[in-house]
């Protein structure tokens, strides 16, 4: 039986953001590193919340933006348009850290869940990632979708070495 620790992303390799970290701190983080979005912790690493990039695009909504538009992305006719929109949206980060946009008391999985019951919380839900902690709630790790793919590739393999045995 497979287990989440087999697979998931290490702390120590880990982007982690704390609550007071700001909105243009946190969308810096995600754009240098390649990422869509972080653990919150504590100063203990305790597990306090997660936030997304869908969370910053969601920003206009917690900001008294215009309440009437309910799509996420503006209707715009041209990318200059598109590309002034998303100027304006930066323009509300000012004064916003994390804690005021994450989601609070996340799902998350420890080392021995078995693998199969993450890949169902990942498929079940909209998350692309799930937090692992101890018993303790401090944050030991993370499995992301990608880790699912690749444990996929890597038990494919490991099988098809058995097979020819």
């Amino acid at each position: 039986m497979y287990t989440v620790g087999d697979f998931m992303t290490k702390k120590e390799v880990l982007h982690v953001v704390n609550a007071t970290t700001t909105v243009d701190e946190a969308l810096e983080i995600l754009v240098e590193k390649r990422i869509t979005g972080f653990p919150v912790v504590d100063d203990d690493w305790t597990l306090v919340g997660v936030v997304s990039d869908y969370d910053l695009l969601a920003l206009d909504s917690i900001s008294g933006g215009n309440q009437a538009d309910t799509n996420l992305f503006p209707n715009v006719d041209s990318s200059w348009k598109a590309f002034n929109e998303i100027q304006k949206l930066l323009g509300k980060t000012n004064g916003k850290v994390v804690g005021d946009l994450m989601t609070p008391f996340p799902l998350f999985v420890r080392e021995s869940t078995n693998l199969g019951d993450a890949v169902r919380l990942l498929l079940e839900t909209k998350y692309r990632r799930l937090p692992v902690v101890d018993g303790e709630g401090k944050l030991v790790g993370l499995i992301t979708r990608g880790d699912v793919v690749r444990a996929a590739l890597m038990i494919k393999r490991d099988c098809e070495k058995i097979s020819k045995v």
